[in-house]
């Protein structure tokens, strides 16, 4: 074991050290996401040409098995009987756009000739819940870290520009704070632009846009389920696990949620722990991005997320007159 253990200890400690950084700036900055900062962070180290060949198995580790912790995590945030109050307007909005923002997303990947691949974690990513989104479909496509790091800085871009643009835009709509904060949950692409969202319009906005943006979040699991069938009907050579364990442990701690048997001082560590394990992972993946292949890529991805980020958007509307 420690054979195994000690090659990653270098770049595991360097992406918890840039995780931590990040959710430090996000504590005395709000507005700036911890996902954001340290996506940010690892691009500047990565294009530096820091991470060398030392450094490459525990930035791997960091990305890959770091993240997924960091997923399973999210399911503790996820509360069923606050979801359901919601009511199934709301809810069918919900499913709305996580279904049609994926299907669109893919229609228009296939228009602007983004690889499949790219446009599936795109599609996830802005139409679930970002880049725990696109870590929980990598964990079942084996993605290459290039598409995964790219995809994941699509979404904090696109994310937080929604973040600060819909607030904007619900204040000329004319929208109440319910209205604009179900619109919020039903449209922000990452759960931390949303309570940033939803912090912008107010503390009775805050709390509808959480739950709303909890019950896309809800999808990700079934999503998940149909991506990885699909993955193990492709061939031979592509068969991931049919539910990968991060999977499971995300319904468990969900339904732990749900079912009151978590304390509430355990909610608050793991919240805690979840967000250094998303920074430290979303680090690692701006390490491990190649600029080179990011310029031969960039217009059309650009182009997919901005239509990704519409089609949400627009499928969320109806979601500020039903709440």
């Amino acid at each position: 074991m420690p054979s195994r253990v000690l090659p990653a200890l270098p770049g595991l400690l360097l992406a918890a050290a840039g995780g931590a950084a990040a959710v430090l700036v996000h504590a005395r900055v709000p507005l700036l996401g911890a996902t954001l900062v340290a996506v940010v962070a690892g691009l500047a180290v990565g294009a530096a040409g820091l991470p060398g060949a030392s450094l490459r198995p525990g930035l791997r580790v960091a990305s890959r098995q770091v993240l997924r912790v960091g997923v399973a995590l999210l399911g503790l945030q996820l509360a069923l009987d606050e979801v359901t109050a919601l009511g199934w307007p709301v809810l069918v909005v919900a499913a709305g756009v996580v279904g049609l923002g994926i299907l669109g997303t893919l229609a228009l990947a296939r228009l602007l000739g983004v690889d499949r691949e790219q446009a599936l974690l795109v599609a996830c990513g802005f139409s679930i819940c970002g880049a725990a989104a696109v870590a929980a479909v990598d964990g079942v496509r084996r993605s290459r870290d290039e598409d995964v790091a790219a995809a994941v800085s699509l979404v904090v871009v696109f994310g937080s520009a929604a973040m600060l643009g819909l607030p904007a835009a619900a204040l000329l709509l004319g929208l109440d704070p319910v209205g604009a904060g179900a619109w919020a949950g039903a449209s922000v692409h990452e759960v931390g632009q949303v309570v940033v969202a939803g912090g912008l319009l107010g503390g009775a906005a805050l709390q509808v846009a959480v739950v709303v943006k909890l019950a896309r979040v809800l999808l990700l699991a079934p999503v998940l389920a149909v991506v990885s069938w699909r993955s193990r009907a492709a061939g031979p050579g592509t068969r991931p696990p049919l539910v990968p364990a991060f999977v499971v442990a995300f319904a468990v701690l969900a339904a732990a949620r749900s079912a009151a048997v978590v304390p509430p001082g355990a909610l608050e560590a793991a919240a805690v722990v979840q967000s250094a394990a998303l920074a430290t992972a979303m680090f690692a993946l701006g390490c491990s991005v190649d600029v080179r292949v990011l310029r031969r890529t960039a217009r059309p991805l650009l182009g997919l997320a901005a239509g990704a980020t519409a089609l949400v958007t627009l499928v969320g509307l109806p979601a500020a007159y039903l709440a």
